[in-house]
């Protein structure tokens, strides 16, 4: 049974798409107390509160730049999914202060905010482009990780759960490349070698909801994830379909990153996850089935041992909405 049942929680982003489904299974299947949505998209939280037709689901108008709204949503919380950032990589280099301030100064807010109110456990969300990061984005998320993983000892357990791109989620290429086809125009592929790390909605859900009765505090948690090639996935939307490259935009890279080589002494494999100790000192004995692995280990999806085929994408594609 999950630490999540009969317990009070709040999701930070609320109204995104991996808060919605979040949202979904906690109401259906965790069997939550309360569930409290926070955002600052009112639209959104409209649209939201018409398809949750559930009394255990409140709505908070708030912004994690303002700590104030944090600490009043968190009164009587016993856990937090923090899934509130901003994150598109090419508007992030020109909008560099606004991605620090929701990104970083947001994340210290629900850190002092978790704090304050005696939520028991915080579980942030990251992204494979805070491991080693080349743009803007990738590294706000990685001060991001690196303010949950540190801030253990006040009697709230964080902990950061890092993943890749989520199949059909708001700004997945997947709808772009089914509105495009069903326009009759090219699909424009950013370059033919590229390599991305895949995970459904479903799957980032339950991780999360793993983690959180995994959780010691301090860890960043990484899940076994197949990669795949924008090829095969422009092949799998539209077999046959002509395509152009369009180059990568500002502070794009070919391939992602999940664990950095650098990160290899304090990283251990269990059989569908990684977990990554901080660099801070920490007393922490890894639970038995924990392998280390070897020095230099990078986890890339590149170089990944996992690879999803056109067959099997296209399988995948069979369950995200049109």
């Amino acid at each position: 049974m999950s630490v999540l049942r009969d317990s009070t929680v709040l999701v930070t982003g609320g109204t995104g798409s991996l808060g919605t489904a979040f949202a979904r299974h906690a109401l259906e299947d965790l069997g939550v107390a309360r569930l409290v949505v926070f955002s600052r998209d009112e639209q959104k939280q409209y649209e939201m509160r018409r398809e949750f037709a559930d009394s255990r689901i409140r709505f908070v108008l708030g912004d994690v730049r303002d700590l104030d709204s944090l600490v009043g949503a968190m009164r009587g919380v016993d856990h937090v999914v923090h899934a509130a950032a901003l994150k598109q990589v090419d508007t992030a280099e020109y909008q560099a202060y606004e991605f620090a301030r929701t990104n970083i100064v947001g994340s210290r807010n629900v850190i002092e905010a978790a704090v304050e109110t005696g939520v028991r456990r915080v579980v942030a969300l990251s992204t494979d482009k805070a491991s080693s990061p080349t743009n803007l984005y990738g590294a706000t998320k990685m001060v991001s990780d690196k303010l949950f993983t540190s801030a253990q000892g006040h009697g709230t357990l964080f902990s950061v759960v890092r993943y890749g791109n989520v199949m059909g989620s708001r700004g997945s290429v997947i709808p772009l490349f089914r509105r495009l086809v069903a326009q009759g125009g090219e699909l424009p592929i950013t370059d033919k070698r590229m390599t991305r790390f895949w995970i459904t909605g479903e799957h980032a859900v339950r991780f999360i909801v793993d983690t959180f009765d995994a959780m010691r505090g301090g860890e960043l948690f990484v899940p076994r994830l197949p990669s795949m090639k924008v090829t095969d996935l422009a092949e799998a939307v539209a077999p046959g379909w002509p395509s152009y490259e369009v180059g990568m935009r500002p502070g794009e890279r070919l391939h992602e990153e999940m664990i950095a080589a650098e990160d290899s002494s304090r990283a251990y494999r269990l059989d569908d996850r990684y977990l990554v100790l901080p660099t801070t000192p920490v007393e922490y004995e890894p639970a038995p089935d924990c392998r280390p692995v070897t020095v230099g280990f990078s986890y890339r999806s590149d170089t990944n041992d996992q690879w999803l085929s056109v067959e099997e994408l296209r399988g995948m594609l069979d369950v995200v909405a049109p």
